[in-house]
């Protein structure tokens, strides 16, 4: 039997944008959004795929919204933005003096069910913590302002919050894994950033992938390397390291899979030759720190594209961070610098100055002890 459906009835302005965009304004007591409108929470399934792309909840943010509610004479002046499907129904007035040329007035029928199992039609793009204060507050109605669109594309819901959020306080770990998963054109940092963001999710999820759940995201709280010390090691290689040499900026999924026979040997040959530092989290290794990721991302371009065939890279890249493993102090100890300088392994920081000489010290090590013996062997 199907579930009986009611129906919200409400005056409305359809705004018409470009290229047939539309947006519906309307008025409606604040505590019915949640009888039309859910919140996607971020999350993965069991596929690894994204679902969702609201942050949790701010519990102190939604407290004081909600005693704000309660006081004298509150006023929440910004409007809610809700992406419905297809089931949301304008029917325009017929009067000609409601209409101008990018708009006409008419009203909204908004379906809502009494059952559980039925999706709601509407879901929130800005603004789920004042409706959770609206929802949870001792007054008995709160009229708020409602912006719409609609869209049977979880993309274009998806873009939009990208959209609407880039440019308020919000986490940009949550941007950056989200942004995968759009391809409309969005504001330039975010658009350069859109590969780097790709790859990492390949990264964190691939079956094969040597930092497989290892990456802190949104999603993956459990990880214990920052998603933007990924990010980091990324951009660097992929705009002038040999992962540049590989991307397909015609096929983007195409670039990943073949910077990916190149980079999963590479950190595969790390996660062995330094088995130690590679599982412990950051305040006790300087490998998973930022800096050792950066570190060693750099020393990967300054290896450069190697010439063995895909079966053996992983070798290839073992063979040529064996000799380094008692020349680093990832966990303990210290780094002798080019100066005769000891540094203590815990001294060095996520700092551009420290990142600088970590690196620049990885690759002479490379260059004066790894590199003239594979010379010998060639010769």
């Amino acid at each position: 039997m199907p579930s009986p459906i009611d129906t919200i009835t409400l005056p409305a302005m359809e705004i018409r944008q470009s290229k047939g965009r539309k947006l519906y304004s309307f008025a409606v007591d604040g505590k019915k959004i949640p009888s039309f409108a859910c919140i996607s929470r971020l999350r993965r399934s069991a596929q690894a795929k994204l679902q969702g792309y609201q942050r949790p909840e701010v519990i102190a943010h939604i407290e004081e919204i909600r005693c704000y509610l309660e006081s004298a004479s509150p006023m929440l002046p910004n409007g809610i933005i809700v992406a419905f499907d297809s089931r949301l129904k304008f029917q325009p007035a017929a009067a000609a003096d409601l209409q101008t040329p990018y708009s006409r007035m008419g009203m909204l029928t908004i379906p809502v069910s009494r059952s559980a199992d039925v999706p709601k039609p509407g879901t929130i793009v800005d603004g789920q913590q004042r409706v959770v204060a609206i929802r949870d507050a001792q007054v008995g109605r709160f009229p708020v302002v409602v912006t719409a669109f609609i869209t049977d594309d979880i993309e274009h819901l998806t873009e939009q919050f990208i959209l609407v959020n880039s440019a308020k306080p919000l986490e940009k770990g949550l941007i950056y894994e989200l942004l995968p998963n759009t391809k409309a054109r969005l504001p330039t940092p975010l658009q350069n950033r859109r590969l780097s963001a790709r790859f990492l999710e390949h990264l964190n999820h691939h079956e094969q992938s040597p930092f497989r759940h290892k990456i802190q995201t949104q999603t993956s709280p459990h990880g214990h390397i920052k998603d933007n010390s990924i990010l980091r090691m990324l951009d660097a290689s992929l705009s002038d390291g040999v992962l540049y040499k590989l991307r397909r900026e015609d096929a983007p999924d195409a670039g990943i899979t073949l910077m990916s026979r190149l980079l999963f040997p590479f950190w595969g040959a790390v996660r062995e030759v330094f088995a130690e530092a590679w599982d412990l989290p950051p305040r006790k290794s300087r490998l998973t720190h930022g800096l050792g990721i950066v570190g060693l991302g750099n020393l990967m371009d300054h290896i450069g594209l190697p010439k063995s065939r895909e079966r053996e890279l992983l070798t290839y890249y073992r063979q040529r961070l064996a000799p380094l493993r008692p020349l680093c102090a990832w966990t303990r100890g210290s780094w002798r610098l080019k100066d005769s300088r000891m540094v203590g392994w815990n001294d060095l920081q996520n700092t551009k100055q420290d990142i600088a000489l970590l690196t620049n010290h990885l690759q002479r090590l490379y260059d004066e002890v790894v590199a003239p013996a594979h010379e010998t062997k060639t010769t």
